[in-house]
């Protein structure tokens, strides 16, 4: 069993332009079934080998795809999303960076009740190791496994997952879920997964400044969780009031603040690390059973 995705997951992108079609191609060569492209206006056509259709809706009912991700520009990518929804996909990652607040507001408001997952946006997406790649994870440095890792910074997520595979631990699924301020997924969706989750021992959590996500994910690890967590929090170092990349990731008003986060998650039974560089020996000291 897996989160998200498997083997079995029949993917659909969502805009096959060049980078639509670049990590088409990444994910077909991985061995993820991508069944379908959606270019509204050239249905009926291949690209790249690829079945094209005009909507979400009649790709579903001609491939059974159960999933999507989605490279369409921001001023059309929440309107992209809400297709997905109504097309009855099971999970969509939106890896489109930049959509505006308002339209994911909307689009969250909206989806309210769907039974699809969203992961994202502004997200690298999701890998189930040696089974399916839905997005622009760099897959072949995953190693399958019993460590779900989730994370808030894309970067980061390839960081973890590649000190854990040096290190002789794998992944069960990576997650990268997003750094905007409004998203799909949240930390505590991903560790209610991975709780559920019989293949994850252990879980990574990978958070950053800004919003109080962290501390909620906290509260939920302290009360829910029974698998041990260990946990990284970037912009330690960060002045209050610059953004760090992300558009969630500032410090305003004096919340949001990496020390706090760092003192919840450790109050929680976290172990948290201290730099980035030390990820995955923090996770094979905390959970030492896990080493090979």
């Amino acid at each position: 069993m897996s989160i998200l995705c498997d083997k079995n997951t029949k993917l659909l992108i969502q805009g096959m332009g060049r980078m639509g079609r670049l990590h088409a191609g990444f994910s077909k060569d991985y061995g993820t079934q991508v069944v379908g492209g959606i270019a509204p206006g050239k249905g009926g056509q291949e690209i790249d080998g690829i079945p094209v259709y005009d909507t979400v809706a009649e790709a579903v009912k001609d491939t059974g795809a159960n999933a999507s991700v989605i490279f369409v520009p921001p001023p059309g990518a929440a309107d992209a999303i809400l297709e997905a929804a109504d097309a009855g996909l099971d999970v969509t990652a939106c890896i489109t960076e930049g959509i505006p607040a308002i339209d994911m507001m909307r689009a969250k408001a909206a989806l309210r009740g769907s039974s699809m997952r969203l992961v994202g946006p502004n997200c690298p997406g999701v890998v189930t190791p040696e089974q399916c790649r839905i997005g622009i994870m760099p897959a072949k440095i995953t190693k399958p496994g019993p460590v779900g890792v989730v994370s808030r910074s894309g970067t980061l997520t390839y960081e973890a997952v590649d000190q854990l595979s040096r290190l002789g631990i794998g992944q069960s699924t990576c997650v990268g879920i997003g750094g905007d301020p409004v998203i799909g997924t949240t930390f505590v969706d991903a560790l209610a997964l991975f709780e559920a989750d019989p293949e994850t021992k252990a879980v990574v959590m990978i958070g950053e400044i800004g919003g109080s996500a962290e501390e909620t994910a906290a509260e939920f690890v302290q009360s829910n969780m029974s698998k041990p967590v260990v946990s990284f929090i970037a912009g330690q170092n960060a002045p209050p009031g610059k953004r760090m990349g992300h558009a969630g990731a500032i410090i305003a008003g004096g919340q949001g603040k990496a020390s706090d986060k760092m003192a919840a998650l450790e109050k929680a039974g976290v172990a948290v690390s201290v730099s980035p560089a030390e990820i995955g020996e923090t996770l094979a000291n905390h959970v030492p059973e896990l080493r090979p």
